[in-house]
C-alpha cells in the first residue's frame, strides 16, 4: 500500500500541474498597426509682374508670372497660359492682369496693374506757322539700337503720335530716310538704313497711314547728324528721319 502511494502521489501532482498550466489565459492577439492618413495636396502659389507698370498708349508691357503646384493657370484678358512664362502685351487702357492658378490643393490669385496714360494731344499752333514748321512740330524722328532695325518701345509711342498727325492731314506725303552710325561698310549700312526706313513705314501703315503717301530712302552713314565718334553721336545717327515729300 505504501509503495502504491509513493507511485500515485507524484502522478497526481504532475496531473494537477498540467491542468493548471492548461488553464492559463491565452495572450491577446497584437493590435493592427495604424495607417497614416494620406498627405494633403500642397496649396498652389502665384506671382505676376508687369514691366513697366506705367506706359503711354501704344507702348508694350512684359508680363512675367510663376506658379507652383498648379495644374491650370489663366490670366484675365490673355486666357490660359503655362504654369510659368513671359508674354508681351500692348494694353490700350489701364488694365489689371489677374492671374488664377488652380491645383489639387486649391486656388491662388495674383494681380499686376498697368496704368496707360493717354497720348498727348496733337500740337495745335497758336500763331501762324508754315506747313513745314507745323510738320516738324508734330512729326518726330525715331531712333534705333546698334545694328538693328527693330522698333524700340519708346519709338512705338513716337510713331503713334506721328501717325495720328498724318492721318488727320491726308494731303501730306512724306519721305522716310534710314540713317546709320559710322561703323561698318557703306554697303552694309545702306542695307541697314533701308531696313530701318521700311520698318518705320510698316508701323505707320499699320496705324492707318496710306502706304502710297510714304517714300523710303536709305542714306546709310553718308549723312550723319553728328560727326563725333562717341556713343551719344552714334545714337543720334541711328534713326528714321521724317521730311515732307515735295
Amino acid at each position: 500500500m505504501k509503495q502504491l502511494s509513493r507511485i500515485l502521489v507524484p502522478v497526481l501532482v504532475l496531473l494537477a500541474l498540467m491542468t493548471i498550466a492548461g488553464c492559463k489565459k491565452k495572450p491577446a492577439p497584437p493590435m493592427p498597426a495604424e495607417t497614416a492618413p494620406p498627405a494633403a495636396a500642397p496649396a498652389p502659389t502665384a506671382q505676376i509682374t508687369a514691366t513697366p507698370s506705367t506706359i503711354s498708349a501704344g507702348d508694350q508691357v512684359v508680363l512675367n508670372w510663376r506658379t507652383t503646384d498648379a495644374t491650370t493657370v489663366s490670366i484675365d484678358g490673355v486666357g490660359d497660359v503655362p504654369t510659368s512664362g513671359v508674354k508681351t502685351v500692348t494694353p490700350t487702357t489701364s488694365t489689371s492682369y489677374h492671374l488664377t492658378a488652380r491645383g489639387e490643393g486649391g486656388t491662388a490669385d495674383a494681380t499686376a496693374r498697368v496704368t496707360v496714360n493717354a497720348p498727348p494731344a496733337v500740337v495745335v499752333p497758336t500763331n501762324k506757322m508754315s506747313s513745314e514748321e507745323e510738320f516738324k512740330a508734330n512729326v518726330q524722328d525715331i531712333f534705333y539700337d546698334y545694328d538693328t532695325a527693330d522698333i524700340r518701345a519708346d519709338a512705338q509711342s513716337t510713331l503713334s503720335r506721328d501717325a495720328s498727325y498724318l492721318v488727320s492731314h491726308p494731303e501730306i506725303k512724306i519721305v522716310l530716310g534710314g540713317y546709320c552710325d559710322e561703323r561698318g561698310s557703306n554697303e552694309y549700312n545702306l542695307a541697314l538704313g533701308q531696313n530701318r526706313a521700311d520698318a518705320a513705314k510698316n508701323a505707320l501703315v499699320t496705324a492707318g497711314v496710306a502706304g502710297d503717301r510714304i517714300r523710303t530712302i536709305s542714306y546709310g552713314k553718308e549723312k550723319p547728324f553728328c560727326t563725333e565718334s562717341t556713343e551719344e553721336c552714334w545714337q543720334q545717327n541711328r534713326r528714321a528721319g521724317f521730311s515732307m515729300d515735295r
